[in-house]
């Protein structure tokens, strides 16, 4: 009986300790290691990160955070890679095919974000209007949030949009109308189809569009190496 209880006590223990370690100072659950995350996904196939190239056949990447071509001036992902959970990707799939009818496609600027890339940018640009906090994490941490814009199928060129991909202006945000005229109807042709998919825009950044559900997900620090 003194052993059942110890091996109880034990497993407890283990159980408090391994929940603890995934609340971080700000009281935020992350999700920062690969066992943690594959057991989630055992648990409901929903919550499975999947590579879009995988699941949007020809699908356009610019993945600047894989270069130093981006606001930090630093490499931070190991890979130009965009990654989604399974239910986004393929809300996004039929984004993608609805476009196709049209000539056009979409351009993925960014998609899932470690949680330590998200405090590397707030330390490089603290401004919670274009970079999340670390206290609340961002909704591209969760899987559910993507940046893009939109091209010609035939040149693969980009259609005009307000402003370049993170430009952290007045002219970024759905309210600004100081815009060319193109640009607008861009921008609302954009939006328009990403909402009837699911996807709901953020104010301040044309390029940024959230999963309805999104928050349905837990936050995650998994590097790419680990989800290859």
């Amino acid at each position: 009986m003194k052993n059942i209880l110890k091996l109880l006590f034990i497993a407890i223990a283990l159980s408090v300790n391994v929940n603890a370690q995934q609340i971080n100072k700000y009281g935020l659950k992350v999700v920062s290691n690969i066992e943690t995350y594959n057991a989630q996904v055992k648990e409901n196939p929903n919550n499975k990160l999947v590579d879009l190239e995988n699941i949007i056949e020809n699908i356009a990447l610019d993945i600047v955070y894989a270069t130093p071509n981006n606001f930090t001036g630093e490499i931070i992902y190991s890979a130009p890679k965009a990654y989604l959970r399974k239910p986004v990707a393929y809300a996004l799939l039929k984004v993608e095919e609805e476009l196709n009818i049209q000539g056009l496609g979409l351009k993925i600027l960014d998609a899932y974000r470690p949680y330590r890339a998200t405090v590397k940018f707030y330390n490089v640009y603290e401004d919670k209007t274009f970079v999340a906090s670390p206290r609340t994490g961002s909704i591209h941490n969760r899987g559910g949030a993507v940046d893009l814009t939109l091209i010609n199928l035939k040149t693969g060129k980009e259609l005009q949009m307000p402003t370049p991909f993170d430009e952290f202006t007045k002219r970024a945000s759905h309210l600004c109308t100081d815009l060319p005229k193109q640009a607008i109807i861009n921008r609302n042709m954009l939006k328009e189809i990403m909402y009837k998919h699911g996807f709901l825009d953020y104010v301040d950044e044309w390029w940024h569009y959230s999963y309805f559900k999104a928050k349905d997900f837990d936050v995650l620090d998994i590097s790419f190496d680990e989800l290859k």
